[in-house]
This record gives structure tokens, sequence and C-alpha cells, in this order.
């Protein structure tokens, strides 16, 4: 039996998190280590990711996190990043796969199935900020005015983009194992180096550095820009993508928009000791307690972890469940239905008590 730990958010997340655990037990015998994080433990304890947390993932090795708030502008910096860093989980890995009954603006949305292998530790959400006025601030403006011969405008904030050589290479190295072992067609690496050449341009050259020792993999660079209309265009195209932190951040959102949004984009956040897996999406508070919001992708974040965890008959059995419960549109909320204002449309609760009575059809 594996124990896992289990992070049930806030807003919306305990809600979400007890629909993924219900589908989970309805495959496989799981022990798990709940834990408490977020707004709510932050006003309790003073913390919103306290030690025993840290601690619990340690121990297990691998976690489930329902989504957690994250103050826009102020208040604490977000659990997801400092969760990232305290485990080295250095690759973001998100699917965005198209599964039939779902709306999409595109004329075949079913040939997508794109998967952003994001950089997780460095460039500008690394967390080196200076805010503006402050005096370190203005010293720091000082000696980057004199070392580049550039001015930078008064009350400026700053914000630190690093990109290392050893960084970028566990990433890339990441993607095209990846790729290798889920036998996927290509890789395409993605940067903005014709601007950013000594950041931007250090990721683009030590992976094409990483992609010679792949030769049977097929391999693009392209420009972040660029990719972002090859995607709306044809993104049927592309296989695996992997970007730095904030590109990946960006696209990964644009790729969900793809195959029906961020309430069926699983994910997961990889090191070499620790993963933990998380819906892309966040806490959504508005909708706290209402017991509305598609617990797809949390759901699918689970399958996710079933693989890393080798249960891939246990991954399958769910994974065709939510498929099946999905193109039969029936027992799904409000944003999987036609129409928004549905009647018809189910809870939370209700479409994980479909998904796990499809459960029981299949195996039946």
């Amino acid at each position: 039996m594996h124990k896992i730990t289990l992070i049930t958010g806030d807003g919306t997340g305990p809600e979400l998190s007890d629909a993924m655990k219900r589908c989970v037990e309805a495959v496989i015998d799981v022990e798990w280590d709940i834990q408490t994080a977020g707004i709510d433990v932050f006003e309790q304890e003073g913390n919103p990711l306290p030690q025993r947390v840290i601690d619990s993932i340690k121990k297990n090795k691998v976690a489930i996190k329902a989504p957690i708030t994250t103050p826009l502008g102020s208040g604490f910096r977000s659990v997801n990043v400092a969760l990232r860093k305290e485990l080295d989980l250095y690759a973001c890995v998100r699917p965005c796969k198209y599964y039939p009954g779902i709306k999409s603006l595109l004329k075949e949305p079913e040939k997508v199935d794109l998967v952003i292998v994001r950089e997780n530790t460095e460039d500008l959400y690394a967390g080196i900020e200076f805010e503006q006025g402050k005096d370190d601030t203005k010293r720091l403006i000082q000696e980057i005015e004199s070392l580049s011969k550039k001015d930078i405008r008064e009350g400026s904030g700053i914000s630190i983009k690093p990109i290392s050589r050893y960084g970028t290479e566990r990433i890339v190295k990441f993607g095209f194992d990846y790729a290798k072992t889920q036998k996927r067609r290509n890789v395409t690496y993605i940067t903005k180096s014709n601007i950013m050449k000594f950041t931007d341009g250090l990721f683009q050259h030590v992976a094409e550095e990483v992609a010679l020792k792949y030769p049977e993999i097929e391999s693009y660079h392209v420009l972040v820009d660029n990719m972002c209309m090859q995607l709306v265009q044809k993104p049927e195209l592309y296989d695996v993508l992997i970007l730095p932190n904030l590109y990946g951040d960006i696209l990964s959102d644009l790729c969900a928009g793809l195959v029906g949004g961020l309430g069926v984009a699983p994910g997961a956040n990889i090191g070499d000791n620790y993963a933990v897996f998380e819906a892309t999406h966040g806490s959504a508070p508005k909708y706290k307690g209402q017991n509305k919001v598609n617990p797809t992708a949390l759901i699918l974040s689970a399958v996710m972890m079933l693989r890393y965890l080798g249960e891939q008959a246990a991954a399958d059995r769910l994974e065709n469940a939510v498929a099946e419960i999905i193109k039969e549109g029936k027992y799904v909320t409000y944003d999987l239905k036609p129409s928004r204002d549905d009647p018809t449309a189910v809870g939370t609760k209700e479409m994980a008590d479909a998904i796990i009575a499809k459960i029981g059809d299949i195996d039946g």
C-alpha cells in the first residue's frame, strides 16, 4: 500500500481533494497522510506552509495537493513556489490532452496531446526581487547602470532572471527522457533567445547540446512568441515542449485552453527525490463551499500520480472512467456542459460519484 501526503488546500481545495481522494480509493488502496496549508493555516499558525507539511512529503516521497490561494501583489509568497524550492521539484509537467465531449474552438481538437515540461526553480520565478523606492533597490540600480551603461527609470522595481547551465541541462534532459520513455513524437525547446541572449540564449545552446545525445528524437527550437501562434494554428505538430519557468507557466495555460480550459488541466512537480501532483488551476475562493467546481483536473493529476507510482492499471481505469463521463456529458459540472447555465449540471461531489460508478461499470 502506498502512503501519500494529501494537502487539502483552501478555497475550493477541500471539496476537490475529497472528490479526488474518493476516486483514487476506487481503484487502489492508499494510506493518506492529510496535511493542511494555505490562507487558513497562515491565519492560525503564521505560516502558510508549516514545516510539518514539508516533513510529511519528505517522509512519503509523493504528495498530491489541492489548490492553494496566492494573494495578488501582497501577502505571503506562493506556497507552490515554496514547495518547489524546498524540495527541489525542478520539473513541472503539465499534459494538455483533449477528451471527446469537451467544448473546443479547434476544428480537430482530438489531435491535441501536448506535454509542457517547465523548469521550476530559476528564471523570473526565482523570487529575487527588489521593491521600488527601497535603499537596496536604489543601490542595485546604480550598480546595474554602472555595469551595463544603460539607464533604469527612477522608481523601478527590479526582478532578477537567473538561468544556469546546470538548471537548463537537467530540465532539458528530463524532457528528453520523458519523451523517450513515454514514446512521444518530438521535442521543442522554447526561448526568446534573439533578445535575451545571455539567459534564454544559454537555455537554447544548452538544449541543443543535450539534444545531440538523443539523436533518435526529433527536436526543434522555436521562439516563444512564434510558438504561441503555432499552438493556436497547428498544435497537432507539437508534442513535448520544454521551457524556462515563466514561458512554461504562460504556455501551459494557453495549451489548457486548446483542450477545454484549466478545469481539465492536470500537473506534477517532480524532482530527483520527491513529486507533488496538483491541478493547474487556482483555488477559486469565490466558489468555496458551493459544490460547483470541476474536479477533473485534480483527478487527472491523481492519474499522473498513479503512473508515477507504477500503478499503470489503476491509472488507466481512473482515466478511462473520467473520459467516459466527459464523453457522455450527463454527470458533469456546469463548465463541461454546452451551456454554462445548463440546469442539468451536477456538482463536484456528484461528478466524482459518477466517475466512481463508471469505474465499477468498467471493472464489471
